[in-house]
Formats: C-alpha cells, structure tokens, sequence
C-alpha cells in the first residue's frame, strides 16, 4: 500500500503493520485448509458451515474488534478491515458472515449494552460459542427503516414483540439476535428500541431462508416475532435509542462491506494475473495483448484507490473521529470497484469465466451483493451529498 493518500484527515500511514500481517498469513493457511476444499459444495447446496465458524473463534476472529476483557482480540479496524479482505479474497460467502457477525450484532452490544449485557454475550459472540444476528430490515422497509412494522408494546416489566424482519443474516442459525423494532410513532426517530434477544425465546423462531444468486452459503433468513414477551433488562441503551444506535453501527457496517468488496475484488485480480500470465493464444500468454494488460491496470488501479479510502475510513474509526461520510464513500467505490473488477475478470478468462471450473464466476455471482447489503449505492451517495451539503 502507498503511505500517503492526498486530502487524508487521518494521517494515517497505510503500510501493513505487525498484527495486520500476521492475520493475514493465519487467513491464508485457514483457507487453504478448511475453505478451499468445501466451498463450492457450500455454494450449490447453501449450506451454512457453522463448524468454519467455530474454528475462525478459536483464531479469535469472531471478536476482532471486542476487548480482551470480553474474550476478543482487542485489534481495531485497520486489523479487522485486514481480516474480512484476505477471508473475501477466498470465499465472499464466509467473510459476509464474518463482518456480519463482529460488525452488527456483536458490534451493537459492544457500543450500547451495559456492562451486564457485554458480560453475558460478548464472550460467547466473541468465540463463536455463540452465532449473532441483527435485525433491522423488513419485508417493505429497507433503506425507508423508519416505516418499520415489527412492534414492541411495553406490559409491566415485558415488551411484547410482533412482527417479521427479512434478509437477516444468520436469521435461522443465530444463537443471540440485536433487534430494532418501533416502540413509538411511526416515522418518529426516537420511536424505536433496540433488543438482544435470545434463541430459545418463546415467540421468537427463524423463517423462510432466501435462495440467492450469490453468498450462497452465508445464512440469509427471516426473524419471526408472534407474541415474543422480553423483560425489560434486554433493552439496549436508552428506549427510543434504536434508530439512532442502528446508523452509528451502520457506520461500522460500512466499513466492513467496503473491507467484503475489497476481499472479492482482490482474489478475481489475482485469479485474473494468474489466468492472463498463463492462457495462450495466438502464441503468447494473453496478457502480453494490450486489450487484456489494460483491463489489468484498471482493474489494479481501481482496485488500489477503493484499498485507500478504505483504510482511511478504517483509521479513522480506529481514531474515534467521526465516518459517516468517509466509510460511505469507501462502501460506495469499494462495492462498485468489486462489480466492475470480478465482471472484467470473467471477461479475461472468456468461456471458462463462465463455468464453475473456474474461480471468478463466483466472485461474479458474489460482488453484487456488496453495492446492496448495509444501504444500496444510491442511499450511500445520499449519505455522501447529505454529509457535503451540511
């Protein structure tokens, strides 16, 4: 990486350091050793492989942001920016859940829980004992949240919850949920109320699981909510807190979509480099064809500029400085970036590119997801404008 980026309010030296380097190396071998050989059966059968999971716990890779306190590895986001790009490198698939799983449901309680509430689920999140949900999303309320209609009405020490979220990762699979659900008037900011809200909970249950064109084998599921009676120390934060804490999470969340679409885009570059350096034709490896160098210096050079932002954004976090704007320009570049570079490799490798033989069509199939999940690329230069025009 470059040490300097011009306009940077962070200051931030971009060279890889010490722990970023060794999480990179540790990702590497876990792919090749439990990944590699599985994923594409996980991707036919959308099997969501929850003993990975397990195992990317004991590297401590499901708390990487959590405090060693709280059993996590105490990194920050440079790190973890680090650690979802080389697990999206490998498979798109495991490092959504991943990011999902530090960054939103883990990510929430550790800004907004109280002490007993980090206490009681942050261990169990931070090694993957437990698997984390967050529902924000509904049927007909995706970047409108505010229209929300899953309710939670207050009955003594209990809130009653009714009501359905979809597109939730891990909806059937989490062991532990972060729900946002309206406790006040509709489109009221202040009107809705985060809970944590364990599996097991009467009333509470996982629903249809979406069959989708890629990130096959990350869980995509339903939250159902008939009659789900929650006591009133399973509130996170403040009542009326919900909306506000879910776009500060949101803020993080970015981060790691722009770290997933990094991740994608770097294994169809590679993959990319690897194929035009060794297919002939005409006598010659292809890459010696300007038509194909060039895509590579574009794909490389796109690429390099989404890393940057990224980063920026990542040591901004790290700083306690704030991001909105800055980790959704970097979502917005880095998820476009990954659609535009994984549609140039399948390109590169012509008719392979569109067999499961080969890598890149599922880098393809993966990358769309990214300008899509934790706000779409319009909401994001909503949110840029908006930040510009304060």
């Amino acid at each position: 990486m470059s040490s300097t980026v011009l306009g940077n309010p962070s200051g931030i030296n971009f060279q890889m350091n010490e722990n970023q380097q060794m999480i990179a190396d540790m990702i590497r071998k876990f792919g090749k050793d439990h990944i590699y050989p599985k994923m594409m059966e996980w991707d036919e059968s959308q099997e969501f492989p929850i003993e990975v999971f397990k195992k990317l716990g004991e590297l401590g890779l499901m708390g990487v942001l959590v405090p060693t306190e709280y059993g996590g590895s105490g990194f920050g986001y440079t790190e973890y920016v680090t650690a979802i790009t080389e697990l999206g490198s490998i498979c798109g698939s495991i490092a959504l859940s991943m990011a999902a799983h530090n960054s939103l449901c883990t990510g929430h309680i550790l800004q907004f829980g109280n002490e007993e509430q980090k206490k009681k689920y942050l261990p169990k999140l931070a090694t993957a004992e437990w698997i984390g949900a967050w529902g924000l999303t509904e049927a007909n309320t995706g970047s409108d949240a505010m229209r929300m209609k899953c309710v939670a009405v207050q009955d003594g020490d209990y809130w009653v919850i009714n009501g359905t979220k979809n597109w939730i990762t891990h909806g059937i699979s989490g062991n532990v949920a972060v729900l946002l659900a309206r406790t006040g008037e509709l489109l009221d900011s202040n009107g809705i109320t985060a809970f944590v809200i364990e599996r097991g909970t009467p009333g509470f249950s996982g629903g249809k699981k979406e069959n989708k064109l890629g990130m096959r084998a990350s869980e995509t599921a339903e939250l159902i909510f008939d009659n789900c009676r929650v006591h009133k120390s399973q509130v996170l934060g403040n009542v009326g807190d919900g909306f506000k804490q879910a776009m500060k999470v949101l803020d993080g969340g970015r981060i790691s979509i722009a770290a997933l679409s990094l991740g994608i885009a770097k294994g169809a570059l590679n993959a990319s480099l690897k194929y035009a350096k060794e297919r002939q034709q005409f006598g010659q490896p292809i890459a010696n064809f300007q038509g194909i160098a060039f895509k590579l210096a574009d794909m490389a050079t796109e690429f390099e500029a989404a890393e940057l932002l990224t980063m920026q954004a990542a040591d901004m976090k790290n700083k306690g400085m704030k991001i909105t704007k800055e980790s959704a320009i970097a979502k917005y570049y880095a998820s476009e970036v990954c659609v535009r570079v994984s549609t140039e490799a399948v390109q590169i490798f012509g008719g392979y590119g569109y067999t499961k033989d080969f890598p890149v069509e599922k880098y393809y199939r993966d990358s769309k997801l990214c300008t899509i999940g934790e706000g779409t690329s319009e909401i994001q230069k909503l949110v840029i404008a908006r930040e510009l025009l304060k």
